[in-house]
């Protein structure tokens, strides 16, 4: 017998998984219309060698690969892949369409990504990531609201105790020539460093060992961490010409996020490193206090477009990663009351199969008054269509018999209140509508 299970860390999306995510999108969405940004969204698959190459040669394992097919097949070659995140299709599109794009151009995509990555809690080999970018500017400003953006974001959707971790790539940098690592070896580094808060400092040292980075180098570098922490001032006093300027960026961020919903969430810590090679300039994440890892990150990567273009195009984004979202406010009860849980707000019952015709007639006043009705396709018993109604718990049942075909009415029973009332078609709906205000 086939198995039945997806595919290990992929997910099925049953109803109740869908009426959540779709809940998370929608406030995700109009929050990020709000500061402007405009809708995207590219194909699932993109060309192998548009991915390759943009993420750092850990990363780039991660990637799935589409083998070639046809005649190809045999070959065991690969020629296209699965998108890994949305920030190297947009630099794409951004190459490809660049005269029909404004100059400053402003975009949002919420859409799946893949990486054969190993799965865990809120971690998943398929997941939506929701993201929020701006090309064409080099000021903070930009920094500063794609910070603002994600913060309202998680806000309205009653998250109050996260933090936006901030940092610069040149920043890390300087601290990494002060700890007497070498350059070659700056990139093998960061991608340790990016597993700090799931390895910690021990685990971290060993690997950056193990990626060929001397033990007193890898100690030293993890001490600057645990000294300069988020002291900005002291961390300053350590930099070189390059970090100083990287500095004075992010002190530049501060001071334009302080006029934003962002200002009291950003938080400076020089060991943020963020594992993906694209990134230039300052980097964020996002973090709350139950979950090992992040709710979403980003930064900016003003050489990213200029791969595909042949020249730099600055830009700058934040990735919200909606399964993590999901993941922790399911956990803490936090969707609202009010989100549909059920198919329907009324079920449309009829005691003969032959009245069935009247019944479809009633349930579309019913659905042109604003109501979700399903229609019970079999004329069983009334009791049993009641407690098929119940067990998925609409409040309503909407029963025609006779009676009420003859005299134009309809017998709504709420089985909440376990009550029933007779109503002319027409009216019917407002009255549902009604009983359901009065059920919060």
């Amino acid at each position: 017998m086939a198995r039945t299970e997806p595919a290990r860390g992929m997910r099925d999306y049953l109803p109740e998984d869908i009426r959540r995510r779709e809940y998370v999108i929608g406030v995700i969405r109009r929050v990020y219309e709000r500061y402007g940004f405009e809708p995207l969204e590219t194909p699932a698959v993109e060309n192998l060698e548009t991915l390759m190459g943009k993420y750092g040669e850990e990363c780039n394992q991660l990637i799935f690969k589409i083998l070639k097919r046809g005649e190809h097949e045999a070959s065991g070659q690969a020629d296209l892949a699965l998108r890994y995140d949305l920030t190297v299709p947009l630099s794409r599109v951004v190459a490809h369409y660049q005269s029909k794009l404004p100059r400053l151009f402003k975009r949002y995509q919420i859409q799946p990504v893949w990486r054969a990555d190993r799965p865990a809690r809120g971690r998943f080999r398929e997941f939506y990531q929701c993201d929020v970018d701006a090309l064409g500017s080099t000021s903070p400003v930009i920094e500063a609201e794609v910070c603002a953006a994600v913060s309202d974001a998680l806000t309205e959707l009653g998250f109050n105790d996260f933090t936006i971790r901030i940092n610069h790539r040149q920043l890390l940098t300087s601290i990494l020539n002060a700890a007497d690592i070498s350059e070659p070896l700056h990139g093998t580094a960061l991608v340790a460093v990016d597993k700090l808060d799931k390895i910690g400092a021990d685990g971290v040292k060993k690997e950056m060992e193990d990626r060929g980075i001397g033990a007193n180098a890898a100690e030293k570098l993890l001490e600057l961490f645990r000294v300069l922490g988020d002291d900005r001032e002291q961390c300053r006093r350590l930099l070189d010409a390059a970090g100083v300027a990287a500095f004075e960026n992010v002190q530049a961020v501060f001071a334009h996020a302080d006029a934003t919903s962002a200002g009291q969430r950003l938080k400076f810590d020089c060991s943020l490193a963020r594992g993906l090679s694209y990134y230039t300039g300052a980097i964020f994440e996002i973090n709350v206090p139950d979950l090992a890892g992040s709710l979403g990150g980003g930064g900016r990567y003003d050489n990213l477009v200029g791969m595909f273009l042949g020249q730099s195009v600055p830009a700058c984004g934040f990735s919200l990663g909606l399964e993590r979202i999901l993941v922790v406010m399911a956990e803490r009860g936090m969707f609202p009351p009010t989100l549909a849980t059920t198919p329907a707000d009324v079920m449309m019952a009829v005691f003969d199969a032959k009245d069935t015709p009247h019944g479809l007639r009633v349930a579309g006043l019913l659905r042109q008054s604003g109501l979700r009705v399903l229609v019970y396709p079999d004329a069983d018993k009334i009791g049993k269509q009641i407690k098929y109604a119940d067990s998925l718990g609409i409040p309503f049942v909407a029963i025609l018999g006779g009676n009420e075909i003859e005299a134009g009415t309809v017998t709504v029973k709420n089985l909440t209140a376990q009550t029933q009332e007779t109503y002319d078609q027409a009216a019917a709906g407002g009255a549902i509508l009604e009983g359901l205000k009065q059920r919060g």
